[in-house]
């Protein structure tokens, strides 16, 4: 009997012997499984980072994106600032002199019916992370005149005169005039009255006296105050504050 052939055909009975072809299959197959378990992987982690980043923008400090030369020098179209929404919800009420962002409905916007709600989310989405202009009704201005101020325009001078004190703005961008529009305004309590600080390219309450509202923002419509610039890198830093209005005091008080 021939023992060699025994063998052979033994070891044929357990199934046909791994060649070089099976392991470079097996091989590749488990490539494939490596790379679709890590995708998944990578697919779930950054979800959940969009979630968290969507979340901490939607309730402590959202990116947003200046769309204009609104508020030039201060802010310039491109930045990327970060807007603290905490600043209001457990401080005092926005200021005299804050630069804040508003949701603009209902004063420098008419209500607007709803378009595609999917492309809505997107775009809300998209704004929130800062990577694509903001909603048409959002608006980033400077605070000139909180409930109860008596904002005029202008003295003698070509100031602003705030509660009857002459306001000098440090901000203003170079050459502009605080005003080429002439007014008398007496804000109602609960709402702010807003300019730009490019003021000869600023669409602000001023455009809209005489309509209904009269320019006056509901105090309840601002989102946060700018408090950050985060881009361009060469622009990294906190928005500077001003002492424009340190010695206005309330309706009544003395004249400057």
């Amino acid at each position: 009997m021939d023992t060699d052939t025994q063998h052979t055909e033994r070891d044929r009975s357990f199934g046909p012997a791994e060649g070089p072809e099976e392991g470079s299959r097996f091989s590749r197959i488990q490539g494939r499984m490596s790379t679709a378990m890590s995708w998944r992987r990578a697919v779930s982690l950054g979800a959940a980072l969009t979630v968290v980043l969507l979340l901490f923008s939607n309730f402590v400090v959202q990116p947003f994106l200046i769309p204009s030369g609104s508020m030039e020098p201060t802010l310039r179209v491109g930045d990327r600032v970060l807007v603290n929404k905490l600043a209001y919800r457990f401080g005092p009420a926005p200021q005299r002199g804050d630069v804040v962002v508003f949701d603009g409905t209902g004063s420098f916007v008419q209500e607007t019916s709803g378009g595609d709600p999917l492309a809505a989310l997107l775009r809300g989405a998209a704004s929130s992370l800062g990577l694509a202009e903001p909603a048409e009704t959002d608006f980033v201005k400077r605070v000139v005149g909180v409930g109860g101020d008596r904002v005029v325009c202008c003295d003698q001078r070509g100031r602003l005169q705030v509660n009857g004190r002459s306001v000098d703005e440090p901000y203003l961008y170079r050459g502009d005039e605080p005003s080429s529009v002439a007014f008398d305004v007496v804000v109602p309590q609960g709402s702010l009255w807003m300019m730009g600080d490019h003021r000869s390219n600023s669409r602000d309450s001023r455009e809209l006296l005489g309509r209904p509202g009269g320019g006056m923002v509901p105090v309840d419509m601002v989102i946060g105050r700018v408090d950050w610039l985060g881009w361009p890198l060469g622009r990294l830093g906190s928005v500077p504050g001003t002492g424009a209005f340190d010695g206005v005091g309330v309706p009544g008080g003395a004249h400057g």
